[in-house]
């Protein structure tokens, strides 16, 4: 790695630890695209450049949700009962999605990545918030809630937040828990889905070019090392910022990475 890929890395990690803890949202949507410019940038063969994206940024979530859960739970924050319910849908959804992607090739995963980015972002850019008008289901209900949300992040490499915590708003989970437990259930996600692409990308691994499965060692390190740290300085900030209005930056920012991944990816096909 030349001393420009490593500084990129840091600073993404900055600005990742930064936004989770500022806007309360996992780094995926950051990661991912960036990831992928930078591999493309630095000589990583196309074929398998976003999953490679994929797997790291889902390692790399693991250690943020980890701080984020530490603070939501001091909090009393979460609500472990839906934790427990919704996680073995949420390890088996994530697991399992691994799989689909490992098959999909590069183009087809920056056009999927890239729509579900859209998605998120016009809910947050708009602030749609679903009304709460229904009751929390039982523990098959739960289970199977948790394994679609569990598949999709992992498709997309993300902590789940944007999924869960509408979904548990909407069956009348306060704002407060359904963040801290979204949390919660992040970890899972995190981890089934980084043992996935382990598992299915274990022919792409090399100790010379310092992979495991679909996961890029260094990245991971340089990336969790400061997110850790720099996740506590946005939650404080966030009770003194516009959160609201940088929300909608946010959302501009996550539609802008994604088309330029898919661009990027489309151009080096």
């Amino acid at each position: 790695m030349d001393l420009w890929f490593i500084i990129s890395l840091l600073l993404l990690g900055c600005v990742v630890g930064f936004a989770a803890g500022l806007l309360g949202i996992g780094g995926g949507g950051i990661m991912v695209p960036v990831l992928t410019s930078l591999f493309l940038a630095n000589g990583f063969g196309v074929e398998k450049v976003v999953h490679l994206a994929l797997g790291t940024s889902m390692a790399s979530i693991i250690i943020t949700s980890i701080s984020s859960i530490r603070a939501h739970h001091s909090q009393n924050g979460v609500l472990w009962g839906i934790v427990k319910n919704m996680a073995p849908g949420i390890l088996l959804g994530a697991f399992s999605t691994t799989f689909v992607a490992s098959y999909l090739n590069s183009m087809y995963l920056a056009i999927f990545f890239s729509i579900f980015m859209a998605y998120v972002s016009l809910q947050m850019f708009l602030n749609i918030k679903p009304k709460p008008d229904r009751k929390l289901p039982g523990k098959v209900g739960l289970f199977s809630a948790g394994s679609v949300i569990g598949g999709i992040s992992s498709l997309v490499s993300i902590g789940g937040g944007s999924l869960t915590v509408p979904y548990l708003t909407w069956h009348n989970v306060k704002v407060t828990n359904a963040i801290g437990t979204s949390a919660a259930i992040g970890l899972p996600i995190s981890i089934a889905g980084t043992f996935g692409y382990i598992v299915n990308g274990w022919g792409n691994s090399s100790p010379d070019k310092l992979t495991l499965g679909f996961i890029y060692l260094p990245a991971v390190f340089l990336i969790s090392s400061v997110s850790f740290f720099l996740a506590p300085y946005g939650a404080k900030l966030a009770h003194n910022l516009p959160v609201a209005k940088l929300k909608k930056i946010f959302a501009i920012l996550l539609i802008a990475l994604s088309i330029k991944m898919l661009v990027s990816v489309l151009k080096a096909i």
